[in-house]
């Protein structure tokens, strides 16, 4: 039997948060607090010894997992640059106020916030919600977010061995998406926090979630 596991770590606050902006492909720094919750999450990871680590191509989440691997006591040192754990592209809607985005999008449903709309759609059907809003026809719908990130997820199954502890810094709509598909029983119309930490263990190639969204001091 193989086993290792696998911890997702939502990128802190940057300013693009801050500020209620929709952050999919579009970067922005951390902020002060995003620097904090970075460190957080490093100190509450340090004992997990990371053995491989891993973030998506944006500076946010490369940005985080320096701050968790400089607190780590593990041999991983520095992370991967890994595209396909990026953040979902929501196309028109990138840098818009988010209250205005979702009303747009959501609005004429009676769905106003992005949680809504995921309660109400799914977070499958909240993708190609966005992607038939968008009027450049560039947001990623469901089976385009898919094709992108599963060859990634394969690629850790491939390669890792029994024992590792993989560090992926990522994003927050990635991560409800990938707990969704494995666990349809979480709750994923609650938002990932920035910092906190969700769990997978893959055993023989088998995906299981023990956790999503922690953000307590104890993992």
């Amino acid at each position: 039997m193989t086993q290792f596991n696998v911890y997702l770590v939502r990128h802190g606050q940057t300013y693009l948060n801050k500020y209620f902006r929709i952050q999919g492909i579009s970067d922005s720094p951390l902020t002060e607090k995003g620097i904090a919750d970075a460190k957080h999450a490093g100190a509450r990871l340090a004992n997990v010894a990371f053995t491989h680590a891993y973030a998506s191509n944006t500076s946010r989440a490369q940005d985080t997992a320096r701050y968790i691997l400089a607190a780590n006591t593990g041999t991983a040192t520095k992370a991967v640059i890994e595209p396909a754990f990026h953040e979902e592209n929501f196309g028109y809607f990138e840098g818009n106020d988010d209250v205005q985005a979702w009303h747009m999008i959501g609005g004429p449903l009676g769905l106003r916030t992005f949680n809504d709309i995921i309660r109400a759609k799914t977070i499958e059907g909240s993708k190609d919600l966005i992607a038939a809003a968008d009027p450049y026809g560039d947001a990623e719908d469901n089976a385009t977010f898919w094709a992108r990130v599963q060859p990634g997820i394969d690629r850790l199954i491939a390669t890792h061995q029994d024992g590792d502890n993989v560090l992926v810094a990522t994003h927050g709509t990635t991560i409800r998406s990938i707990v969704a598909k494995y666990n349809r029983d979480i709750d994923v119309a609650v938002s990932a926090i920035n910092g906190s930490v969700t769990k997978l263990t893959v055993t023989d190639g088998h995906i299981q979630v023990d956790y999503y969204n922690n953000v307590d001091d104890i993992l």
